[in-house]
């Protein structure tokens, strides 16, 4: 089997095309290397996957990349590029939401059902579902109401999925909730909370830490997206939840407890864009992927600590807390 992996070099692309790779599939790779975050980052995302003669990397702009020619021989399209953040989607910066987010993906949708790609399977997210007022969220029930530009343009993405797949175009939207461990981009808030626990730098917690996610440990986020790359049963949209549930003053205190120490947390006001809960409904994963996540929060947290300290000279034992 042969895989684009749009956004390849990313948190979850990079984890995803791993996984591919050890499933026996070839694996062309997209990335901009867009300035979001430092490309250090995305390059060491990479180390995994350099040496492999399965996988090869185009960099390029979905926006403006010649797509006839990476989608020619017909490979199933996992396309997880995007511009990230809410914070950073509203004013000026809208521009990089509206290329990367809705530009890229129509043209990426378009160029898939003129290829007659078997399947796209592309990254939605929870930020659909803003504030909802019951839950756990549940796909074509939950009605959408986005608090964020960002949230804005992954609607819109899925009425753009919509409307291609009306032409004939196999295509899945996942909705990940909250998706967090190793490699997880510098800007999100486990990241923050874990380099906090283990270099010992402030971090700023807004509001007053009883808003709560339903966390998705970054393998079993991969997991779902594989599945649905060659399931027989293709689902429109599909929520992709971990299943674990806690506030962040919750998250706060696991960190605590697995790295032994207290961290310095600076507490601010509510941000624009942030939502109070999110909670996914997983029944349309579990009975047409057959799909169930795996690794709970304090489990995952540990890899995640794990594995920044081993990008750190400072020494730290994980799970020495109470």
């Amino acid at each position: 089997m042969h895989a684009i992996v749009t956004g390849s070099a990313g948190f979850i692309g990079s984890h995803l095309s791993e996984r591919l790779i050890a499933e026996g599939w070839s694996v062309r790779g997209i990335d901009a290397f867009t300035p979001y975050y430092e490309r250090s980052e995305k390059e060491a995302n990479l180390d995994g996957l350099r040496n492999d003669h399965r996988f090869d990397l185009v960099e390029g702009d979905l926006a403006d990349i010649d797509l006839d020619s990476v989608l020619a021989d017909r490979p199933v399209v996992f396309h997880l590029a995007a511009q990230p953040g809410v914070r950073a989607s509203f004013g000026d910066g809208f521009d990089d939401y509206a290329r990367h987010n809705l530009m890229a993906t129509q043209r990426l949708f378009g160029a898939a059902l003129q290829h007659r790609c078997p399947r796209v399977v592309w990254a939605s997210s929870s930020s659909v579902y803003g504030d909802a007022e019951t839950f756990p969220c549940i796909e074509h029930v939950t009605p959408l109401a986005p608090r964020s530009p960002y949230g804005v343009t992954k609607r819109a993405g899925e009425d753009l999925a919509r409307i291609y797949g009306s032409l004939g175009l196999p295509v899945a939207a996942l909705r990940y909730f909250t998706v967090y461990g190793p490699r997880q981009r510098p800007d999100m808030a486990m990241r923050r909370l874990c380099e906090s626990a283990v270099h010992g730098t402030t971090f700023p917690l807004f509001g007053d830490g009883s808003q709560s996610r339903d966390f998705t440990y970054v393998a079993d986020a991969v997991d779902a997206t594989f599945r649905c790359g060659y399931s027989a049963e293709l689902p429109t949209v599909v929520n992709v939840g971990g299943g674990t549930e806690a506030t962040m003053n919750q998250v706060i205190d696991t960190i605590e407890g697995l790295a032994g120490r207290a961290l310095d947390i600076e507490r601010l006001g509510v941000e624009r864009g942030d939502v109070i809960r999110t909670a996914a409904d997983t029944t349309v994963a579990r009975r047409d992927l057959g799909w169930a996540p795996r690794t709970g929060l304090r489990d995952g947290l540990a890899a995640q600590l794990a594995w920044l300290q081993d990008r750190s000279p400072a020494p730290l034992t994980i799970g020495g807390g109470s």
